[in-house]
């Protein structure tokens, strides 16, 4: 296995996810194991390593995923009064495929 856990496993279907959002190049669903009471992850369908690797040619798919992820952060503010939106890169960044945590609450122990 790689350390893409989001290609490797979300998107090829070994791993069986509950789905928020879904468009034709955006996947947002809860998270497998959640840091947060609220944890929504949103991925491009396509890899893109990390934020730092996206290319001019990204975007139209960047202002896509972006889109998921307002929707998302609204639906979770709606519900919950308000939300974290963030990314990680370089050693903070377990698996190398773009993605953003959308979550809300106090990290669960």
């Amino acid at each position: 296995m790689t350390d893409d856990f989001y290609c490797d496993e979300v998107l090829s279907g070994k791993t069986e996810v509950r789905v928020v959002r879904e468009t034709d190049n955006v996947l947002a669903y809860h998270h497998t194991r959640p840091f947060w009471p609220a944890h929504v992850v949103v991925i491009p369908k396509r890899h893109i390593s990390s934020l730092l690797t996206l290319e001019e040619s990204d975007t139209a798919l960047l202002l896509e995923l972006i889109g998921v992820v307002r929707d998302v952060a609204q639906q979770i503010v709606s519900e919950r009064g308000a939300c974290r939106v963030l990314t990680n890169l370089g050693q903070y960044q377990d698996s190398k495929h773009l993605h953003w945590h959308v979550c809300s609450g106090d990290p669960l122990k």
